[in-house]
């Protein structure tokens, strides 16, 4: 073999090691090598998107869903003034803590939150359901209310219990419109104090917890949070209940919490509000909801601007409420949601709502809202 010939072997050598085909066909092994844990996907996107980072409210924000220091300990405690610092530096001039449960609990939290504080912080009763097969229920919770007011509440808190959980001697689920919780309702317009009402829970927690859910890890992590099964009501119906309420109770203002409690379906939610003026919607722990679709969400703030307030439903961090702030002031795009992925495996986009629709959604509505409250003082 001649020089040449030998060079030009060494060539096609070299370059038959130093190439790799590139097909177009996917990989004959390709389904058995997807073996990665999802608990170990943690993909970081590759997208070059702006970021606009708020550090503090453009407007004073009146968080109107919180459970900070209240009586159930559902939050970590955080010293009272130390809170107050952090609103101060966010722009969260008033909070309100929903579970302030009922007598000396509801008196600490009085005492250690809101006479300190004025201003700054709200607290609320609940209904005590451990008395629910009570012959005279119905008048207790009445009075007991009455003693919650008295002592400074100044709202009703039902959590998603009603509905899904609480239950009476024979088993059975106490519905949203049990007649014995009507005189409770409107003892509530008659004192003139909003009801906060949180029932059912996110759509997929009523289906299985299965490959399809689109919430698997959070309902893996939480099984108790699954409502899927015949021994459940079904959404729906617990929602029907519960508007059933709201028509024959149009004296009394009620916040359905969790945008409406139906943020999957804000057609739905905006024909709640139309049909029943009593009706205010609040978004707590649904920023992953409403971010992922962020020009219905969108057009939704702006059409129903006078009816929605802000609340968190999360522990006051800074970062909480930064991120709050920015999905809606800022037109960012694809970004975390707090919490993510706890909800679900998407990102969000900021929804950059306009000053005047913004204002009312910070504190506008919820002032709006809580202006009677003075009177409360002689009651």
């Amino acid at each position: 073999m001649n020089r040449v010939a030998c060079i030009v072997l060494l060539l096609v050598a070299s370059s038959a090691l130093l190439s790799q085909d590139i097909g177009y066909k996917s990989a004959a092994n390709a389904e058995q090598n997807k073996t990665l844990l999802l608990r170990d996907f943690h993909p970081k996107s590759m997208l070059h998107a702006q970021e606009h980072p708020i550090e503090r409210a453009k407007f004073p924000v009146f968080d109107v869903h919180q459970h900070v220091n209240d009586a159930m300990g559902i939050e970590d405690h955080m010293p009272p003034a130390e809170l107050v610092a952090r609103m101060d530096k966010l722009n969260i001039k008033t909070i309100v803590i929903l579970t302030g449960m009922w007598g000396e609990k509801l008196q600490h939290v009085i005492d250690e939150m809101v006479n300190p504080y004025p201003g700054r912080f709200l607290v609320f009763a609940q209904i005590d359901w451990s008395k629910i097969n009570d012959p005279n229920f119905s008048q207790e919770m009445v009075l007991q209310l009455d003693d919650a007011v008295r002592r400074g509440a100044r709202g009703l808190k039902v959590l998603k219990d009603l509905g899904l959980g609480v239950k009476d001697k024979s088993g059975k689920f106490i519905t949203v419109d049990d007649p014995r919780l009507d005189p409770i309702w409107e003892e509530c317009g008659r004192l003139g104090i909003p009801v906060s009402i949180h029932v059912t829970d996110p759509e997929a927690f009523f289906s299985p917890t299965d490959g399809n859910n689109e919430r698997y890890e959070e309902l893996t992590e939480h099984p108790d949070w699954s409502f899927y099964g015949p021994q459940f009501p079904s959404k729906q119906e617990i929602l029907e209940a519960r508007n059933r309420v709201f028509a024959r109770h149009p004296h009394t203002t009620f916040v359905a919490l969790h945008m409406g409690n139906w943020p999957e379906n804000l057609d739905y939610v905006g024909e709640v509000l139309d049909k029943y003026p009593n009706t205010y919607v609040e978004f707590g722990a649904r920023e992953a909801e409403l971010g992922r679709q962020p020009r219905r969400a969108r057009k939704f703030f702006l059409d129903y601007q006078d009816r929605i307030m802000f609340g968190t439903d999360n522990g006051p961090e800074e970062g909480m409420y930064q991120n709050y702030f920015r999905w809606l002031e800022t037109g960012d795009e694809y970004f975390d949601y707090w919490g993510y992925p706890g909800q679900g495996r998407w990102k969000i986009y900021g929804m950059e709502l306009p000053d005047t629709v913004l204002e009312k959604v910070y504190h506008g509505n919820a002032d709006r809202l809580f202006a009677q409250l003075p009177k409360l003082a002689a009651h």
